[in-house]
């Protein structure tokens, strides 16, 4: 499974990216796989709020849905367009171009969130 060291996680297998005061969100490698292949992306409205363990959208699989939940609390800045076309780029390549939304994100604890070792005993 890859976890990259970089990354926070949360107990619902997103992942989060947090750079100067923008926050990439998406769904872990191991999300990916337990999901199967994915073929749509229900996005939040670019400008909502997010809160904490909220549901902001749905991944459809194959044979499953399942809800996004927001890792942090934020105002959504961007979605990934190319996901429309391409939601297989979550299952080919999660933690980059199967990024789903960012966020703007402002002076938060993170402690709350999985460290990549903490995550890695959660999958296992």
């Amino acid at each position: 499974m890859i976890i990259p060291a970089n990354l926070y996680y949360t107990k619902d297998h997103e992942w989060v990216n947090v750079n100067n005061n923008i926050a990439t969100i998406g769904i872990t490698h191991y999300a990916q796989n337990e999901l199967g292949d994915i073929i749509f992306i229900e996005f939040p409205d670019i400008g909502s709020d997010c809160i904490i363990g909220e549901t902001i959208g749905t991944i459809e699989a194959v044979k499953t849905v399942a809800d996004l939940y927001s890792p942090i609390k934020g105002k959504v800045k961007e979605i990934n367009n190319k996901l429309e076309n391409t939601p297989e780029y979550i299952n080919k390549d999660p933690y980059g171009r199967g990024w789903i939304i960012k966020l703007n994100f402002f002076n938060q604890e993170l402690a709350d969130l999985l460290t990549p070792a903490q995550y890695e005993k959660l999958i296992k």
